[in-house]
């Protein structure tokens, strides 16, 4: 195609000229001191054009030859910049297919050529990034003051007028770092010191995650979950299970009554709605013989216990048993209600025979105290609790002998 627009263009030209140029009736006169000289008007128009030429070939030549220094240094800036390049690239590679001595020297070269490479725009990014990558690296060999070093340097680049995400992804690989060195504190005064915009981000909110549970800061790292869980950070499955968790341990780290009244304040609604969190911390609560307070965390959840699959209506349950000394009347009906909707759950019944003993119906508490203790797949400490209320049932009737295998089979399970 090229090819005929060459020859399409070639006939216009001849064309043109043989109608502008084919009559030759010009001329033209130079005189010079006594000389004359003619010439016809089609050579003059040729011959002025071939000197312009010759003109614009002469003074483009020229300019080439003033500018081949400059052009030399252009390429020779070129040829770093493209060897940085290609030892940044290297470093990279290396680094992750885990050969981290080879990518600590590749970036330790990028860095060095980047430094020669000074008229660079992109020199001073090209020296953080690589920097940072030889600071990966000797972490990666635990050659932390080689770490330390590079990773300063970056941070000063980053200081020094660097785009702000320089100095963000630095800080974040330091917190990381200190995470990786078992240094709880540090990480989270480095996480802290974040701007408010880079700790929402998800990686840092992940890295708070860590470095809280490390320092065993539970309502902390409970809070920042719930970001997490937010931002959709985790599956719902696994979200639910680090909330409970979390809420569990801070649950368990409270030491009083008081605190422990506090940490379940401070627990959101639908934490405290949770029947495996609620029943934790109807436990904890019996272990300060605070049992009003637990057996108020559980009545919201007994009353909508239907709605409970059967593993955490078991949890409650067994809370509720755990919690029974001087329950209070309203439970009987509720126990009552309970046993009617599920007569074959051992949980249930357990708790059932605990809230009767303690109303003293003993007559009552016999069926399900035995059902509870009868179920193997029950948790060992709610059927000892059944057989030591059995036993003590036979000794009112006066049956030792039914009281001693009561007690020998709570012995049993301990």
């Amino acid at each position: 195609m090229r090819t005929v627009v060459w020859l399409v263009l070639l006939f216009v030209v001849a064309v043109v000229a043989a109608s502008s140029l084919g009559s030759n009736d010009g001329l033209v006169s130079l005189y010079w001191g006594g000389w004359r000289a003619d010439l016809s008007l089609n050579f003059f128009v040729l011959l002025v054009l071939g000197a312009c030429f010759l003109i614009l070939t002469a003074s483009r030549a020229m300019a080439a030859l003033v500018a081949l220094p400059q052009r030399a240094r252009e390429w020779r800036a070129l040829q770093r910049e493209r060897a940085a390049q290609r030892a940044l690239r290297e470093a990279q590679l290396e680094f992750f297919a885990a050969r981290y001595a080879r990518a600590a020297r590749a970036a330790e070269r990028a860095v060095a050529i980047a430094e020669e490479a000074r008229t660079w725009p992109e020199a001073g990014e090209v020296r953080a990034l690589a920097q940072l990558l030889a600071a990966a690296s000797a972490h990666r060999l635990q050659d932390r003051p080689r770490r330390d070093h590079r990773l300063k340097q970056a941070q000063d680049q980053a200081a020094a007028g660097l785009p702000r995400v320089v100095g963000e992804g630095a800080q974040l690989l330091c917190a990381e770092w200190a995470l990786d060195d078992r240094n709880a504190d540090a990480a989270l005064q480095m996480i802290e010191a974040l701007p408010a915009g880079v700790a929402r981000r998800t990686q840092a909110l992940r890295l708070k995650l860590q470095a809280a549970r490390l320092a065993r800061r539970p309502m902390e790292a409970l809070r920042t979950a719930r970001l997490l869980a937010k931002h959709q950070a985790f599956t719902a499955d696994a979200a639910l299970g680090l909330v409970r968790s979390l809420a569990g341990e801070a649950l368990d780290a409270a030491h009083d009554a008081d605190q422990l009244r506090r940490a379940w304040a401070a627990l959101e609604p639908a934490e405290r709605a949770d029947p495996r969190i609620a029943s934790r911390a109807a436990r904890r609560a019996v272990t300060f013989e605070a049992g009003a307070d637990a057996r108020a965390w559980l009545a919201p959840l007994w009353d909508r216990m239907a709605e409970m699959p059967a593993d955490d209506r078991a949890a409650v349950a067994l809370a509720l048993a755990a919690a029974a000394e001087g329950v209070e009347v309203p439970w009987l009906a509720r126990v009552d209600k309970a046993l009617a909707t599920w007569p074959a759950d051992p949980a249930v019944a357990a708790a059932a025979g605990a809230v009767l003993v303690q109303r003293q119906l003993w007559g009552k508490a016999r069926a399900p105290l035995e059902q509870a203790a009868a179920a193997p797949a029950l948790d060992p400490l709610a059927r000892r609790s059944a057989w030591r209320h059995l036993a003590e049932l036979a000794r009112q009737e006066g049956d030792e002998s039914r009281a001693a295998r009561c007690e020998r089979a709570a012995a049993g399970l301990a």
